[in-house]
C-alpha cells in the first residue's frame, strides 16, 4: 500500500517567471514578501530544502544555514495563466495554450439577459471588484432589492455575491449552477464562485459557505488515471470543486486552513492507496488577494509548525510533496494572482536527502512523478522525478 500526500499551498510563489511582464507581474515574489514580516518562521520548511531552492529569496535574518533533508527545486509554469483552476489542470496533467477568459469590462449584455431570465433576479454590480468592497458598496442595495451582485476580478471568475437572508444559500448554489451552465465556450470562465455573506450595512461579512463550481478539465489527469486503476484519490480543500469532482473517489471540504491540516492529520491514520491531494486555501484568499503580508506570514508559519505532526504520521512508504498553484504577492499594489515560480518540496523516509531538482519546466513534472510512483506507465505531460528522488 502507497500513499502519496499532495499538499499545495494556494499563492505561495517564489519569485517571478521570465514572462511576468507579460502579466504585469515584474518583482513579483511572495514568499519574499512574507518573509519581510517578524512573524515570519519557517524552520521546518527550511529543513526540508526550501530556502535551498534556485532563486528563492528570504531575509536573511530568516535563514539558520541547515543542511536540507528534502528533495527541492522550483517550477515553470506551461500554461497560458495564473489561476487557480490552470496551475491545478497543469499540476495534474494539462498544459493549456490559451488562458482561460477574462472580463475586465463586466460581462457581456447577451450573458446577463440569460443568467436574469433563468434566475428570475435582475444582476448589479458586473465590474472586477474586490471580493470584500463589493458587498460594502453594493450590499445595501442588493438587501433592498434582492438583485444579484455579480462581478469578476483579474481572474477568469464569475462571481454571485447575496445576503444568507435574501437569498438561502441552497438558492445561491442554484443560480451558481446555472451560470456553470451558462459559462461555456466564449465565455467558459475557469470557475462559477458562491459569494454568500451576512450582518448588517456597514459591517457586511462574507460567510465561510463559500463554494466553487469549476469548468471540467478538458480531458483527463492523474486523478482520472489513478481513479480508473483502482488507486484512492481523496480531495481535501476546493481541489473536488477545481477538477468539477472528476476522477475524485472521495472528497471533504473545509473553511479554512486549520481545517485542511487536521483533515489532512486524520487521513494519515487512515488506510488508504492512493493520492491524498490538499488545497490550503487561506494564504490566497485572506491574505494575497487582501495584501496581507502580516497574515501571509503567520499563515505561513502556523503550516510551518504543523509540519513536524504531518510528517510524523507518515508511513515507510509515503511520500509528502508541497508545491503551489501560482503567486500573489501581497505587497504589490496588485491584489490579483501573480505569474511567478512555484516551490516543490518533497520528503519520504525511503527518499535521498538534499537532492536539487534545479528547475522543472513545468507543474505537470509533479503529476507525472505522482502516477509513476504507483507504476503506472501512461502517456502524460510531464517527465517523472521519481529517479532523482530514490
Amino acid at each position: 500500500m502507497k500513499r502519496v500526500f499532495l499538499i499545495v499551498l494556494d499563492s505561495v510563489g517564489i519569485g517571478e517567471l521570465p514572462d511576468a511582464a507579460l502579466y504585469h507581474d515584474e518583482g513579483s515574489n511572495t514568499l519574499r514578501a512574507a518573509s519581510t514580516n517578524a512573524n515570519f518562521s519557517m524552520p521546518n520548511m527550511e529543513k526540508l530544502g526550501l530556502f535551498n531552492i534556485d532563486g528563492v529569496e528570504v531575509m536573511d535574518d530568516k535563514k539558520h544555514g541547515v543542511t536540507p533533508t528534502g528533495v527541492y527545486g522550483r517550477m515553470k509554469e506551461a500554461s497560458k495563466g495564473k489561476d487557480t483552476t490552470i496551475g491545478h489542470w497543469e499540476i495534474s496533467g494539462i498544459i493549456s495554450e490559451e488562458p482561460l477568459p477574462t472580463f475586465p469590462n463586466g460581462f457581456p449584455r447577451e450573458l446577463l439577459d440569460e443568467f436574469e431570465k433563468e434566475t428570475g433576479r435582475k444582476v448589479i454590480c458586473n465590474k472586477p471588484y474586490s471580493g470584500t468592497e463589493v458587498i460594502k458598496d453594493y450590499g445595501k442595495e442588493h438587501v433592498e432589492t434582492g438583485a444579484l451582485i455579480v462581478y469578476t476580478s483579474a481572474d477568469s471568475v464569475f462571481q454571485i455575491a447575496a445576503h444568507e437572508s435574501v437569498v438561502p444559500i441552497e438558492t445561491l448554489y442554484e443560480y451558481c449552477e446555472i451560470a456553470r451552465r451558462l459559462c461555456t465556450g466564449k465565455y467558459g470562465v475557469g470557475r462559477v464562485i458562491a459569494r454568500p455573506f451576512e450582518g448588517e450595512e456597514g459591517n457586511y461579512q462574507r460567510t465561510a459557505r463559500r463554494h466553487d463550481y469549476s469548468l471540467q478539465p478538458p480531458q483527463n489527469t492523474m486523478l482520472d488515471t489513478l481513479k480508473r486503476e483502482g488507486y484512492d484519490v481523496i480531495a481535501v480543500g476546493k481541489i473536488s470543486d477545481i477538477f468539477a469532482g472528476k476522477g475524485i473517489t472521495e472528497a471533504v471540504r473545509t473553511k479554512d486552513n486549520a481545517e485542511g491540516i487536521e483533515r489532512t492529520i486524520e487521513y494519515l491514520d487512515k488506510d488508504f492507496n492512493g493520492l491524498c491531494f490538499i488545497n490550503l486555501v487561506d494564504f490566497d484568499m485572506k491574505y494575497g488577494h487582501r495584501n496581507d503580508v502580516e497574515g501571509y506570514a503567520k499563515a505561513l508559519t502556523y503550516f510551518d509548525s504543523k509540519l513536524p505532526e504531518i510528517m510524523a504520521g507518515m508511513k515507510e512508504d509515503d511520500i509528502l510533496m508541497i508545491t503551489a498553484d501560482h503567486g500573489c504577492d501581497p505587497s504589490t499594489p496588485s491584489t490579483d494572482h501573480s505569474r511567478e515560480h512555484t516551490p516543490l518540496v518533497v520528503y519520504g523516509k525511503k527518499l535521498k536527502e538534499n537532492v536539487n531538482l534545479g528547475t522543472k519546466e513545468t507543474f505537470s513534472d509533479i503529476g507525472a512523478t505522482v502516477l509513476d510512483y504507483f507504476g503506472l506507465n501512461v502517456d502524460t505531460k510531464g517527465t517523472s522525478i521519481l529517479k532523482e528522488m530514490l
